[in-house]
């Protein structure tokens, strides 16, 4: 439920433009206010701001600013001219529904602290690089507002245990951004492993990239208006190159291991997920994790207490096979084997999993009732972890056995020191 406060507050600023304007003239109600068309009245929407507005954060923003259900006020973004383009789009769309044709209701921030100050603000979407995700998590979490963070949701396991603790303290709706969970084919794949249409599962494969590295760039000079320190934050100091913070897929940042974890955490955050969910693992994970060592083991291998061995490689997507069968399933695509265990949707009496048609939806209707969404925080939690163990496998060249209940490596002081990295002065989560 939002709170009355914030509501009264947020009708009185724009029903009548503030005290000064209520004494001035009588109160004018505008359509805007009132709601118009399929609108919502500016009481009954949902307030936002978006927190880094860069390749992933640019699609969200879009989408939001067409939602007739919510309303914008305010952006952050270390770039200056992103922050003021954003801030322009969100003005000029909203002119065009007052009869003035004016409209300047929207802020832009260097510092997202200065827009997790903002009382009149409900919710965030954060999609800043990951090297970022836990300190504004935990920001907007304390600041009273609700979050979607983009995955994967956190630079290492012990950033992500964090957040799960901000989020369950100041009672916050979090959804994560692995959105497949949102898709009816990873669903029903899902409830069809899990209703024992393949019978019991052995293996499971899991088709994602590798592991960050270390990585060196040329330095570059910084462009004007980009606050590069503000974008390192708390990752260690490194002179500026385009390539270093650069959100393409073939390279940037993704790859470097001081803010990312490669291709393991991105597509790992949706494909290890659907793994997670298939295996019905959200509350927990493997116990051993062994790395390819070029004879014996040929790909980086999962184990389960229960048995079931899960494989990096070697599908399209996800392919769950088990005793009587198999199913795979990617975005746009369903097969199973033999045929016909997918012509038949789920049964009542089979196993329903939690259904939801679209992931921002989804994350407003849980705002509404206060119920947890589809890709509640400690599901994200648990999928990145199961990918940062993958990570540490790789990096460390050596086996790993995981306690998921304690969430701690046993026995391994090297590979535990991957569980957290330590944050440049003065950023940290205590």
């Amino acid at each position: 439920m939002l709170k009355k406060m914030q509501l009264t507050r947020r009708l009185f600023l724009k029903g009548v433009g503030g005290a000064a304007a209520a004494v001035a003239a009588p109160s004018i109600i505008t359509s805007p206010a009132l709601g118009a068309g399929d609108r919502p009245p500016a009481s009954e929407r949902l307030t936002l701001g978006h927190i880094g507005i860069g390749n992933q954060g640019s699609g969200h923003f879009g989408s939001m600013l067409g939602n007739a259900a919510v309303q914008i006020l305010a952006v952050s973004d270390v770039k200056q001219t992103v922050r003021d383009s954003c801030q322009k789009r969100v003005d000029d769309r909203y002119a065009e529904e007052r009869s003035s044709g004016k409209y300047q209701g929207c802020a832009a921030y260097n510092d997202f602290r200065d827009l997790m100050a903002r009382g009149d603000i409900d919710a965030v979407i954060i999609a800043v690089p990951d090297h970022w995700h836990a300190l504004v998590t935990i920001a907007a979490a304390e600041a009273g507002k609700d979050i979607y963070c983009e995955k994967p949701m956190a630079l290492t396991v012990r950033q992500a245990r964090a957040m799960v603790t901000a989020v369950r303290r100041y009672g916050r709706v979090f959804q994560t951004g692995s959105q497949q969970r949102s898709d009816n084919k990873f669903r029903f794949a899902c409830e069809m492993v899990r209703s024992g249409r393949i019978g019991q599962v052995q293996t499971v494969n899991v088709g994602v990239g590798g592991p960050s590295s270390e990585k060196q760039f040329p330095e570059e000079p910084i462009p004007p208006g980009f606050d590069w320190d503000r974008w390192l934050g708390p990752a260690p100091w490194a002179p500026f190159n385009s390539e270093r913070c650069s959100g393409n897929y073939g390279g940037g940042w993704r790859h470097v291991r001081d803010y990312s974890g490669g291709m393991m955490t991105d597509w790992g955050a949706h494909h290890f997920d659907i793994a997670q969910w298939g295996l019905g693992m959200d509350a927990g994970g493997p116990v051993e994790i062994t790395p390819p060592d070029g004879k014996d083991v040929k790909t980086l291998t999962y184990k389960y207490a229960n048995g079931v061995i899960m494989y990096h490689g070697g599908a399209n997507g996800i392919l769950f096979t088990g005793t009587k069968g198999k199913v795979e399933v990617n975005r746009g695509y369903l097969q199973t084997w033999p045929e016909e265990l997918m012509q038949t949707p789920t049964a009542p009496n089979e196993v329903n999993l939690y259904k939801s048609a679209n992931h921002h939806q989804d994350w407003f209707n849980c705002i509404k009732t206060r119920q947890r969404p589809i890709c509640d925080v400690e599901i994200g939690c648990r999928s990145v972890t199961v990918c940062h163990l993958g990570n540490i496998a790789f990096w460390t060249g050596h086996p790993i056995k995981w306690d998921p209940v304690k969430e701690e490596i046993i026995g391994d002081e090297a590979a535990s020191r991957w569980l957290d990295r330590p944050m440049r002065a003065p950023w940290s989560l205590t």
